[in-house]
């Protein structure tokens, strides 16, 4: 298969995904603003999904990028990254229909986690199928921020228990460090090319 499908058909499920998460916001019964009201857990959860699905959209395309070589070990790391988001529109939908409640909040932590933890995979496979001279390893070096991100996953995993809003602001801060795009693949590349 070649780069190119890979990053299509990966596109065409992101897609999918966001298209998923805001039919889950459904119309209220009403023509006035106050109608609105009780849509905003709901909608505070989709925009929270929302720049989550995109970060993730944004540093596959880099990853892709600086991809030279698609094995089945790709492939199945990059399903298993799809899978885990696959799995943001339930997880959105269960936590803002129950207003950020501990166990939704506990299960879209898990979720984030564990796309988390397949990006990772992912990005191992691809520098893995490129050798020793992988682009993409040069470029991750020590990331501080895969490294921070399921640490921060996990104290709001143990954090949701007691206090749901201190786990949700460990959510927001992870996707707020995570908003400023991450220019080491575009670093990398120019010096090759």
């Amino acid at each position: 298969m070649s780069k190119g499908r890979l990053e299509a058909f990966s596109d065409g499920v992101i897609a999918i995904i966001i298209t998923i998460m805001v039919l889950e916001m459904k119309v209220p019964h009403g023509d006035s603003l106050k109608d609105l009201a009780p849509l905003l857990p709901v909608f505070l959860s989709y925009v929270l999904s929302f720049v989550y699905v995109g970060i993730y959209w944004n540093n596959h395309h880099h990853m892709l990028h600086a991809c030279t070589t698609v094995t089945g070990g790709v492939l199945w790391a990059n399903l298993y990254l799809l899978f885990w988001l696959s799995l943001f529109p339930f997880a959105t939908g269960w936590m803002g229909e129950n207003h950020f409640t501990a166990g939704p909040t506990i299960l879209y932590a898990v979720v984030l986690l564990m796309a988390a933890l397949a990006y990772v995979v992912l990005q191992n496979a691809i520098i893995r199928a490129q050798g020793e001279q992988s682009i993409l390893k040069k470029a991750v070096g020590r990331d501080w921020k895969g490294k921070l991100s399921p640490l921060l996953y996990i104290a709001a995993i143990g954090t949701a228990v007691w206090s749901p809003r201190l786990a949700q602001a460990l959510l927001v801060a992870v996707a707020l460090i995570w908003l400023i795009p991450d220019r080491r693949i575009e670093q990398v590349l120019p010096a090759r090319e």
